[in-house]
């Protein structure tokens, strides 16, 4: 996904990002409970997304990912580090990339197409988890299933579904943003037409800087948050409604 140059601006960002985050986390236990919650968060939203895009790229015939050990649900083979403290610490990161090659894809289709479900499969599993999750945390509340236990772990349990459900939505969101390295560039492709396609690829890397200075200079966030806020906030009532809270 990043050449050498682009890791080392990366690695550059998450070092200054990540001690000035450990020094508020030093001097502010509410911040250092949240980040603890999130981490079942972050392991299950990356875990599905890779293992959805090995998924699908496996059932539309290529083998790549199975045979490089991506087709499971085992997060140690999903984890990319730089992308999971990104994510743990800034809210937006991303898991190991799952390799596909195109040459392999059934022949019922094009590979553009094929390569479009590839990339749109991670963000969907994304989004089909908050939805699970928010209908179990919601059914937990409706019938007071954890009545039985202590206040304070009945409440860490809500929490981190919560935070299940939100991080989910982040990702999945995030990841549909058209550009180079997103899901939402390869599902872009798909559409354009061939020479408008072929003018996007071959400048990849001026849309990866774009997506670079947007995310350095926070304008990323302001621009992802209040759609997560929004997704999340209708997910929660759509689903309170269906079971009668």
């Amino acid at each position: 996904m990043f050449s050498f140059s682009n890791k080392r601006i990366l690695y550059t960002v998450l070092i200054v990002c990540v001690s000035v985050m450990l020094l508020r986390y030093m001097t502010n236990l509410s911040s250092l409970y949240s980040l603890l919650i999130s981490i079942p968060a972050v392991l299950v939203a990356i875990t599905f997304h890779e293992y959805a895009h090995a998924f699908a790229a496996y059932k539309l015939g290529d083998e790549t990912a199975k045979s490089q050990g991506r087709l499971t649900l085992n997060p140690i083979k999903h984890m990319d580090p730089v992308g999971i403290l990104m994510l743990l610490f800034l809210g937006f990161g991303w898991g190991r990339p799952v390799q596909i090659d195109p040459r392999n894809f059934n022949r019922n289709m094009s590979a553009k197409k094929a390569e479009a479900i590839v990339a749109i499969a991670g963000p969907a599993a994304n989004f089909i988890l908050a939805i699970v999750f928010s209908i179990i945390t919601a059914l937990l509340i409706k019938f007071n299933a954890l009545d039985k236990m202590n206040y304070r772990a009945a409440l860490t349990i809500i929490e981190i579904l919560q935070s299940i459900v939100i991080l989910n939505v982040g990702l999945g969101l995030f990841n549909l943003i058209p550009l180079p390295p997103l899901d939402g560039s390869k599902v872009l492709c798909a559409f354009l037409p061939y020479n408008v396609e072929m003018s996007f690829r071959n400048n990849e890397q001026i849309f990866y800087m774009v997506f670079m200075i947007l995310w350095i200079t926070g304008l990323l966030g302001s621009i992802i948050s209040p759609a997560i806020s929004v997704v999340y906030n209708g997910l929660t009532k759509l689903i309170e409604s269906i079971v009668g809270m």
